[in-house]
């Protein structure tokens, strides 16, 4: 089991309250079984971030024996800017504070968008997330992959379907993540009205097949 999550920031003033994952573990009586990975590169600059990882007292045993022979040891200076930047956890999170208030207004303009052009139809639904990078959408089944060709085809790029399975493999082909991060909230709702039509014409494309094999 494995699992990709990018909710290093919450959007609101109130943020949700997250079970700690390796504690659970524990109290399951498997202890080991979750390695938790975290990086500042999303935060700080790519490729240029500080690394730490975390699980149960015997996974990190045998991580460490792992390790030992394997690299020669950290980066100390880079470490040392980190720390002069950052200096605590109250220091992270106020940085973090500022990517959300940059961000919020982009996740609103994708949301309401949605709620404009797609509510109340059968062929769409979303989550309303708390934090992180991405919207997770369910398109028609069968459709993700040609909602992505359609967009592409009128200037629209979106992650690629499946995006959020491991090796891309949607087996409902239903599933696309959504990510407002780049571009400004004006070209967010531009490019979900593009959404929008291709998501309506490939459900279209979908029941109309369907209808001519029955």
């Amino acid at each position: 089991m494995w699992d990709n999550a990018y909710i290093v920031h919450f959007l609101g003033d109130k943020p949700a309250k997250l079970l700690n994952i390796i504690d659970e573990c524990e109290k399951a009586g498997n202890p080991d079984m979750a390695i938790e990975f975290v990086s500042t590169s999303k935060i700080s600059f790519p490729g240029s971030g500080v690394a730490a990882l975390a699980s149960g007292e015997g996974m990190i045993k045998e991580i460490k024996q792992k390790m030992f022979a394997q690299v020669i040891g950290p980066n100390k200076v880079n470490q040392l800017a980190h720390v002069r930047y950052y200096k605590n956890v109250d220091g992270l999170l106020k940085v973090m504070k500022t990517y959300a208030d940059m961000l919020k207004p982009r996740f609103d303009a994708v949301l309401e968008t949605l709620d404009e052009k797609l509510a109340g139809k059968d062929i769409i639904t979303w989550k309303v997330p708390e934090g992180g990078y991405f919207i997770s959408v369910q398109v028609y089944n069968g459709t993700a992959k040609r909602v992505v060709e359609l967009s592409k085809q009128a200037g629209v790029t979106l992650t690629g379907a499946g995006s959020t399975y491991p090796y891309k493999n949607d087996p409902q082909d239903s599933n696309i993540r959504i990510a407002p991060s780049y571009p400004t909230a004006d070209e967010l709702r531009q490019a979900m009205g593009v959404f929008a039509v291709a998501v309506r014409l490939a459900a279209l494309e979908k029941l109309l097949a369907a209808k001519e094999e029955a």
